[in-house]
């Protein structure tokens, strides 16, 4: 079952899985949308509990830009288009590692700001190398590709308080 999650927009509830923004995104950054679902899932739980978020009320702030999360993130809140998405390399967490320092992410809902790290355990030492790996051969790019699908569901198969924790 590909997990989903809900936005409101005039009036409609829009719901969007896995796949959706993966179909969006493209399939080059799958743990990145799969990372993008769990910050999401994570930051509505937690501000708006009762209710799926306006999706155009949606504030996104990411310590860094990778383009599977950024996508991901605005198949579901269209806030890249809107320009409520922003990168703020002020909010890299130094003291977190190399590899955690940039899984950081600011969601505002309606006034309400939540703070999401990643845990440890997801990112690996041999994932996060291959991907900074600046000229990358077939045989890298094979075995990225398959570190990605990896990863994405281990990601999925996990619960957003899982893969993210939260401070406000």
């Amino acid at each position: 079952m590909d997990e989903t999650i809900l936005v409101q927009e005039l009036g409609q509830l829009l719901e969007f899985s896995y796949t959706d923004m993966l179909c969006y995104a493209g399939p080059f950054s799958r743990a990145g949308v799969a990372s993008a679902l769990k910050v999401l899932q994570r930051a509505f739980a937690a501000l708006s509990p009762n209710h799926p978020p306006q999706r155009r009320a949606i504030i996104v702030r990411a310590a860094f830009d990778e383009p599977g999360i950024r996508d991901g993130i605005e198949a579901v809140t269209r806030a890249v288009t809107d320009g409520r998405y922003t990168v703020d390399p002020g909010l890299v967490r130094p003291d977190r590692g190399r590899i955690l320092q940039g899984f950081a992410f600011q969601v505002t809902v309606k006034g309400r700001t939540a703070t999401l790290l990643m845990r440890p355990g997801f990112i690996t030492d041999e994932f996060f190398e291959l991907t900074a790996k600046p000229e990358r051969d077939a045989s890298d790019e094979a075995h990225l590709d398959q570190l990605n699908i990896q990863l994405a569901r281990q990601l999925l198969a996990a619960s957003a308080e899982d893969v993210y924790e939260l401070a406000f």
